[in-house]
């Protein structure tokens, strides 16, 4: 069996060797392989709660990929999650490989993240005051990231950009940013724009609402491309406060920098006098114990300014945060003229329930996401190339996404160039084996250190059924 083979070592000793026995030992419940009959692609209970919710709420969800338009079908209503696990309303149960798009890094209600919620909210929900909870998880997040010296922590990682951008405007008195097609920094009105028509021309709206006047501050480019760059700064640079970028791209699928590209953001930024913004708000934490830096950096020509972090921060809970040199810090209110607060900000509940998280997130549990991720990811490589269908599988850390096209993904263009019907035939064969991905192509998988040995195994046997309708859906794409 190729699962075996990749381990080599039976379950009892894998748990053993990566240092989970103690933190797996609440997901011991007997799970079989794969349901004994696929689940049937209709879903009654979650179908009648998408009909009461589409009443009182857009589209019937509150994210919009929730709503499974990129694959079809009824979105699944979740009723409960425990270790890898998610049950949906039908009684239906599915190992996760969403994780809450990213923070669920431990598994679902993780013993120690559980008591750490539970005991400070036997103490109070929220305070609207400053409490010992937000120190705490403050300090954590800067002895983890070297170049952070401070942080602001707020309620979402739309928040954190939004802020981060708002800071660098403020500190360099400049008005424009620079950012790159198909890296996505929240729903922000700066944020929500596409290219316009030359390389170094300004954005367009790529949402009704957003003020052509808002995207005529943005500049987007690229992403890879050094020598787009460097055009838009020698023809803008002097009116540019930030450049921001997410530190490994996620939200087209999994894109790294090229090497170098890092590195030439850092010197063209800091020779223009314009400040590098890393948002981490999907690797931070999750890559690596210190996110995407941790593997990449550091910098020859230094670390980025500010950072932005959220989603494993926030072990499940709304709170995220920005940070980085103190001297830029020192511009946000109170001490200096950059407005920005919450009431919510710093909730303790929250903040308890990040640091249990980033706590439990040892070198084994890192060690343990790699094996899964590597093994599920192989696994599926090896399943489509023996039906000749042309994939590539790309890393971050753990985090990892599939294109079904040939070659590497360099840049957005490349990204939207595979074949999403063949994602679509992925997601509904293996949803119908009780394996639930992200419901779109340009998603990242996530895994969590609960993913054991059964979980994996079921996903792995899931494979050879989707491959089979991955490479049937190719058969039906006109040439």
């Amino acid at each position: 069996m190729r699962f075996q083979q990749l381990w080599g070592n039976p379950p009892e000793a894998l748990a053993q060797r990566t240092g989970m026995a103690e933190r797996l030992a609440h997901m011991t419940t007997p799970r079989t392989l794969a349901p004994q009959t696929p689940y049937p692609y209709d879903a009654p209970q979650s179908q009648a709660l998408l009909t009461r919710a589409a009443a009182v709420t857009p589209g019937g969800v509150n994210s919009p990929v929730r709503a499974f338009r990129a694959v079809g079908g009824t979105p699944r209503f979740m009723s409960s999650g425990t270790g890898p696990y998610l049950t949906d309303v039908d009684g239906r149960e599915y190992v996760d490989l969403v994780c809450s798009w990213g923070p669920m890094i431990l598994g679902h209600a993780h013993p120690d993240v559980l008591a750490a919620v539970q005991g400070a909210a036997l103490k109070g929900f929220s305070f609207g005051t400053p409490s010992e909870n937000e120190v705490a998880l403050a300090e954590e997040i800067v002895a983890r990231v070297g170049p952070v010296e401070q942080v602001r922590l707020v309620n979402s990682g739309t928040e954190a950009t939004m802020s981060a951008l708002r800071l660098a405007r403020g500190f360099t008195g400049r008005s424009k940013v620079v950012k790159f097609a198909g890296c996505y920094h929240g729903h922000a009105d700066a944020c929500l724009v596409s290219a316009g028509s030359g390389l170094a021309t300004f954005a367009l709206p790529d949402s009704a609402g957003v003020p052509a006047s808002t995207a005529a501050d943005t500049i987007v480019l690229p992403y890879n491309d050094i020598e787009a760059l460097e055009a838009a700064f020698a023809e803008h640079g002097d009116q540019i406060a930030a450049l921001i970028t997410e530190a490994c791209p996620g939200n087209m699928g999994i894109v790294p920098p090229l090497p170098g590209f890092t590195e030439a953001l850092r010197s063209v930024t800091t020779a223009h006098g314009a400040l590098l913004i890393s948002d981490e708000v999907m690797t931070g934490f999750r890559c690596s114990a210190s996110g995407w830096y941790g593997l990449e950096g550091p910098y020859d020509g230094g670390a980025p300014d500010l950072f932005t972090f959220g989603k494993v921060m926030g072990g499940g809970f709304p709170t995220a945060a920005f940070g980085g040199r103190a001297d830029i810090m020192a511009m946000l209110a109170p001490d200096g003229p950059v407005y920005q607060a919450g009431t919510l900000s710093g909730n303790p509940v929250a903040s308890a329930a990040g640091l249990a998280t980033l706590q439990g997130c040892t070198p084994a549990v890192y060690d343990r996401l790699g094996v899964v991720s590597r093994t599920i990811a192989d696994a599926a490589s090896a399943e489509f190339s023996r039906y000749g269908v042309p994939h590539v599988v790309q890393f971050a850390g753990s985090m990892f996404s599939i294109f079904f096209r040939e070659g590497a993904v360099t840049n957005y263009d490349q990204a939207k160039a595979q074949q999403t019907q063949a994602f679509t035939a992925l997601f509904q064969s293996m949803l119908s084996q009780g394996v639930h991905l992200p419901p779109s192509a340009f998603e990242t998988w996530f895994v969590s250190a609960s993913h054991d040995d059964a979980a994996v195994a079921r996903v792995l046997a899931a494979l050879p059924v989707a491959a089979k309708a991955v490479s049937e859906s190719f058969a039906t794409i006109s040439t």
